[in-house]
């Protein structure tokens, strides 16, 4: 049996009610709810599983019946918090984290709106390995945006352990309740990943690429890179650890999220123009 799929146009308004029903799952996954209810986590789960028929029916091409996938920064911003959810997803079946499934939510539903609103424009691959090279550079995103979000949870874990040293009682286990040396290890341990995975994209994009272009994306690449190789040379050898390697890490995410995500926010929003 073949499957076939529509031209989006042929799908009418269905894009936009799935947005909206996904919308809608993530905000009452958000929703405060009472202590013990069943409700938010598979409205969460819903809400995901909305998302993704989202992504693969627009910003796929499943639906557009063209190839090529719809790129931009509000597609990728969209594939990437979607990953990370899914992260917290197979994460949260072994330790429960339910204020981070709030904000998790709250992303959700604004990504979604974002993509909407900005769907970027139908670029067609270049060659036979530019969807790799995409896949990857998304990955990392997503393996970093996972990084980012375990590190604010340690420094907000450490904070409060600092004023339990000064006399205020504080928990000693961070928000995930878990150790947090084990936190620690965990954060660090996507930052590790996501290098790995950073590092074949650009190695990708590099064998690739017919004409090497010094742009705002190459160069935001390779500092984010940089500061991520720095920081997990920091902890090998200098034993960093603490807020003085989160701040490395905040500091590389923001580099590579200027790289794609922040420069086509400038080009498509700001100056109303598709970038190269």
């Amino acid at each position: 049996m073949i499957l076939s799929f529509a031209p989006i146009e042929t799908l009418g308004t269905a894009p936009l009610v799935l947005a909206l029903v996904a919308v809608l799952a993530y905000g009452v996954a958000a929703w405060p709810a009472p202590g013990g209810s069943p409700l938010p986590a598979p409205a969460l789960v819903a809400g995901w599983l909305l998302h993704a028929l989202l992504l693969l029916l627009d910003i796929g091409g499943w639906g557009r019946g063209e190839p090529g996938a719809r790129l931009g920064f509000g597609p990728v911003l969209s594939l990437t918090v979607w990953l990370v959810l899914g992260v917290h997803a197979v994460e949260s079946r072994f330790v429960p984290v339910a204020g981070v499934r709030r904000v998790l939510a709250i992303s959700g539903a604004f990504v979604v709106l974002v993509a909407w609103a900005f769907p970027g424009e139908v670029r067609p691959a270049l060659g036979a390995l530019a969807p790799l090279h995409w896949v990857l550079g998304v990955a990392s995103y997503a393996l970093f945006g996972a990084a980012v979000l375990h590190a604010t949870m340690l420094d907000a874990a450490e904070r409060k352990l600092r004023l339990r040293d000064g006399g205020v009682a504080a928990p000693a286990s961070g928000p995930m309740g878990m150790p947090l040396l084990r936190l620690e290890r965990l954060t660090f341990r996507f930052v590790e990943v996501g290098f790995v995975v950073l590092t074949l994209a650009l190695l990708l994009g590099v064998a690739t690429t017919s004409h090497w272009r010094w742009d705002h994306k190459t160069v935001f690449s390779l500092l984010g890179w940089a500061v991520f190789a720095a920081l997990l040379a920091g902890r090998q050898w200098q034993g960093w650890r603490g807020r003085r390697a989160t701040r490395w890490l905040y500091v590389g995410a923001a580099l590579l999220l200027l790289a794609y995500v922040g420069s086509r926010f400038v080009f498509e929003v700001l100056l109303s123009r598709a970038a190269a």
